[in-house]
C-alpha cells in the first residue's frame, strides 16, 4: 500500500472532469423530467386555452352578425368570408393549445425519461473509467517487500505497450518479497516420478555451502519442457533469512518420504532389467517353450538398469531386443552352445 511512483496526472484529471460534468447535466434533466411540469407552466397553459375558447367565442359572434347582414344585404359576401375565416382560425388555436395543455399537463413520455437513464448509465460507466485511470497514476506497492531495482528516474516516459530499447519504460521498480522464496529446478523426467507434491528436501547454495534450508515442492509445472526433457519444479524456503537473496544458484536434496522408507526398510527385493528387455512398459518372460508378456511399471534409469517398481520379482528369464512380431505364447527354441 505505499506509494512508489506518482505519474503526471493532469490529463486525467480534466477528463474526468469532464466526465463528471457531463452526468450533473443529465441527471439534472433526469430530475426535471421525473418532477414533470410545474405549477406555473400548468397554469399559464389553462389560461391560454380560455383566452383562446373567448376569442373563440367572440368570432362566433362576429361570425352570426355578419352572415344576418349578409343575407339582408347590406354587406358583402367578402366580409362573411373574413368572418368565417376567422372564426375557423380560432377554433384551430384554441384545439392546439388544448392538446399542448395537456402534455404539460401529463408531463414527459416515459420512453424518455428511459433514454434518459441509459444516457445516464453511460456517462457513469466513462466516469468510472477516468477515475481508474486517474487512480492507476498512482503505483503502490501490491506485496510487503523489498525494492531490489528502481529502473526510472524523474521525468522518464512508463508504458504499458510497446518499449524500445532507449524509448519508455515498461516498468518502474523490481520488488520481492525476501521471506517468500522459492527455488525453481529443472526435474529429468526420468527421475520426476521420484518427487511428489508437498515431498521436503533440504536447500544449500553455492555462497554459503556450510548452511542448510528447509523445503517443501510447493508448486509442478503442469508441462513438461519437450526440448529439455525436464519438468519445472519450485521448492518453498520454509525458513528464509538474511543469507538468501534472489536469483542465488541453490540446490535441493530431496528425502524420502516416511512410505518409501518403510517399503525398503521391510526387505522388499529391487528388481533391475536391462533397457533392451523393455518395450512400451512390458516385457516377455521365457517360460518353458513359450513367452508371456507382462506389463511392468518402472521408476527410472540407473547405472544398473531401468528399476521395476510392479510386475516383476526377480529371477525370471526376459528376451532381450524382442521383435516388433513377437506376440504372447509364441514358441521360443534354445540352442544350446558346445564347450
Amino acid at each position: 500500500g505505499q506509494v512508489i511512483v506518482r505519474l503526471e496526472d493532469d490529463e486525467y484529471r480534466a477528463q474526468l472532469q469532464q466526465a463528471r460534468g457531463q452526468l450533473m447535466n443529465l441527471q439534472a434533466k433526469l430530475a426535471e423530467l421525473e418532477n414533470g411540469s410545474r405549477p406555473e407552466e400548468i397554469a399559464a397553459g389553462k389560461a391560454n386555452v380560455e383566452q383562446a375558447q373567448a376569442d373563440l367565442v367572440n368570432a362566433k359572434v362576429n361570425l352570426d352578425r355578419t352572415a344576418q347582414l349578409q343575407r339582408e344585404g347590406v354587406l358583402p359576401k367578402s366580409n362573411l368570408d373574413d368572418a368565417q375565416a376567422r372564426y375557423d382560425s380560432a377554433v384551430a388555436r384554441v384545439n392546439s393549445l388544448q392538446k399542448t395543455f395537456e402534455l404539460v399537463r401529463i408531463g414527459p413520455r416515459k420512453e424518455v425519461i428511459d433514454a434518459v437513464k441509459g444516457q445516464i448509465e453511460q456517462v457513469q460507466g466513462v466516469v468510472a473509467f477516468m477515475q481508474t485511470q486517474l487512480n492507476n497514476t498512482v503505483i503502490k506497492a501490491p506485496v510487503t517487500g523489498t525494492i531490489l531495482e528502481r529502473v526510472v528516474e524523474r521525468g522518464e516516459f512508463v508504458t504499458t505497450s510497446f518499449v524500445g530499447e532507449r524509448g519508455a519504460k515498461g516498468f518502474v521498480v523490481s520488488l520481492a518479497d525476501l521471506n517468500d522464496l522459492r527455488v525453481e529446478l529443472d526435474i529429468s523426467q526420468n527421475d520426476f516420478n521420484k518427487l511428489g507434491a508437498k515431498q521436503k528436501g533440504v536447500i544449500t547454495v553455492d555462497a554459503y555451502p556450510d548452511k542448510k534450508w528447509d523445503g517443501v515442492i510447493d508448486e509442478i509445472s503442469p508441462e513438461a519442457n519437450r526440448q529439455k526433457a525436464t519438468v519445472q519444479v519450485k521448492v518453498k524456503v520454509l525458513n528464509p533469512d538474511e543469507y538468501l537473496r534472489p536469483e542465488m544458484n541453490a540446490s535441493v536434496a530431496f528425502l524420502s518420504d516416511d512410505k518409501k522408507a518403510t517399503t525398503a526398510s521391510a526387505g522388499k527385493p529391487v528388481v533391475f532389467v536391462p533397457p533392451s528387455t523393455v518395450r512400451s512398459d512390458k516385457v516377455f518372460i521365457v517360460v518353458g517353450e513359450k513367452v508371456v508378456e507382462r506389463s511392468i511399471k518402472t521408476s527410472g534409469n540407473t547405472p544398473q538398469g531401468l528399476r521395476v517398481e510392479e510386475g516383476l520379482i526377480g529371477g525370471e528369464e526376459l528376451v532381450v531386443n524382442p521383435p516388433a512380431d513377437l506376440k504372447d505364447g509364441a514358441k521360443v527354441q534354445r540352442k544350446i552352445q558346445e564347450k
